[in-house]
């Protein structure tokens, strides 16, 4: 039966976040006609997550280390055990920003309108993908919009989820564009809603979401890539206690 209420509550959620995807998709549809515009995407997609989360009992709790100065630009690195970070990321980060993410979700009739303007898709098994995707996320940190990398790639398939490894892709590309790393730890949102909400379902609750300081790159060289890495890896660790 427990289990059977939180399917209930997935599905609620899922259509939640369909509600507010359409009410908005006259604006939405204005605004993608032209890239100048993509800048106020962002805000719509704070008020689909926010509304529909706010329906669902689901609220985000956000702890910084520090003032964040959110006229920079920033490579954003957190860990992903639930579809949820997305929107925890998105309400965490007070400037423009893109997300990669898998080619996959470009089918999706929520995500797939921001993954086919805003942000970028990436097929995890081409290569040539991969470099495709890095070389827009260096565009777009170029012009000013931070980047939200998950290093771990994937929704570790194991429950509880525990960190999994990180690869270099974000961080070779911080170094190079001199960009800092900003690390975010979702401390609990797999206990409200674990990967896609599928299989346990969801329910209402409080994510806690923490924003650690800025790692700055500009002293570093493409052989500190792994060092920066393990840095940030460690920073993610220690704030979840494994």
């Amino acid at each position: 039966m427990k289990i059977l209420l939180k399917r209930i509550h997935t599905q609620f959620y899922r259509y939640s976040v369909a509600f507010f995807f359409l009410l908005v998709w006259p604006v939405l549809f204005y605004l993608s006609r032209r890239t100048e515009r993509y800048k106020y995407i962002n805000g719509f997609r704070r008020f689909i997550i926010k509304s529909s989360t706010l329906v669902s009992g689901i609220f985000f709790r956000v702890k910084y280390e520090g003032q964040i100065d959110w006229s920079r630009t920033y490579i954003i690195c957190g860990n992903h055990t639930s579809n949820l970070d997305i929107s925890a990321i998105c309400i965490a980060a007070k400037n423009n920003h893109s997300f990669i993410g898998k080619e996959e979700l470009r089918e999706n009739i929520v995500l797939g309108f921001f993954f086919r303007t805003i942000d970028i898709t990436v097929n995890r098994d081409s290569k040539i993908s991969s470099f495709k995707a890095f070389k827009k996320a260096g565009e777009k940190l170029k012009d000013g919009v931070s980047v939200v990398i998950f290093p771990e790639a994937t929704i570790p398939l194991e429950y509880p989820p525990k960190l999994g490894t990180f690869k270099n892709g974000a961080f070779r590309l911080a170094i190079e564009l001199k960009v800092p790393v900003l690390p975010v730890t979702s401390l609990n949102t797999w206990k409200v809603l674990w990967n896609t909400g599928s299989k346990y379902g969801s329910r209402p609750g409080i994510c806690d979401i923490f924003v650690h300081k800025p790692i700055e790159t500009a002293h570093l060289t493409l052989d500190d890539a792994d060092a920066l890495r393990d840095e940030v890896y460690e920073v993610i660790k220690q704030k979840l206690g494994v």
